[in-house]
């Protein structure tokens, strides 16, 4: 019998390989866990609309967990909804960290105070190597934000393949820039790939300048069959 655990969840690339591996191994991704600001209507992490994420989580087919927090009650609102599905049986929670200390410290705390298990399937991992799978693996995401110290509003809307990996690697030669963005200087929506049963279009979307990031604000999103 597999292990049943959740993934921490944003929409994007890292977190959907992440999740990926974890489907292809011992473990059972019952939920998806999604923190989405005070007013319900945004994902704290790269303001994605909630809705957009909850027509995504049912072209996957997994259940997505939103709750609403704010920056002050963010660690509590998280581990109440750890321990809310450990009466399910969930033993543990899935994270798409790379190289990021400070955040994997945090979880650790995280999980050791809900005393469920930690996996980290793509931790120091190659950066050039996991966009590569992602790609490779025949996933489909667009970039949803960025920050205009690196970009400008072209950028939105983008697909992740090897002609904008190339791009990033051209960039690197005069930024300091990481290629699957684990600093914060682009982030992701996944529209379609191998965990899906449906893949998402995007109907209507508005780019946006907000707090030195671009954003692409999608109004309306549906499914198509694949």
């Amino acid at each position: 019998m597999k292990n049943k655990v959740f993934a921490s969840w944003s929409g994007g690339k890292d977190g959907c390989l992440a999740c990926y591996r974890a489907l292809n191994s011992e473990l059972e991704v019952s939920y998806l866990i999604n923190m989405v600001t005070e007013d319900g209507t945004r994902s704290c992490s790269h303001g994605v609309s909630a809705e957009v994420l909850r027509v995504q989580a049912q072209a996957i087919g997994i259940p997505v967990l939103q709750r609403q927090t704010t920056r002050e009650t963010y660690e509590a609102v998280y581990k109440g909804t750890i321990r809310s599905i450990k009466r399910e049986g969930i033993s543990g929670g899935v994270f798409g960290d790379i190289d990021f200390n400070a955040h994997r410290e945090w979880i650790e705390k995280l999980c050791q105070d809900t005393q469920i298990a930690l996996y980290l399937p793509l931790w120091e991992e190659s950066q050039d190597k996991l966009i590569r799978e992602f790609v490779n693996a025949g996933f489909i995401s667009v970039v949803v934000a960025a920050k205009t110290d690196f970009f400008d509003k072209d950028i939105l809307g983008k697909t992740i393949d090897i002609d904008f990996i190339n791009y990033l690697e051209g960039m690197r030669k005069t930024k300091d820039i990481t290629l699957c963005g684990e600093a914060g200087e682009y982030h992701t929506l996944v529209i379609d790939g191998p965990m899906f049963g449906e893949r998402m279009r995007i109907v209507e979307a508005e780019k946006v300048l907000r707090d030195g990031h671009w954003f692409l604000d999608i109004k309306n999103c549906d499914l198509l069959p694949k």
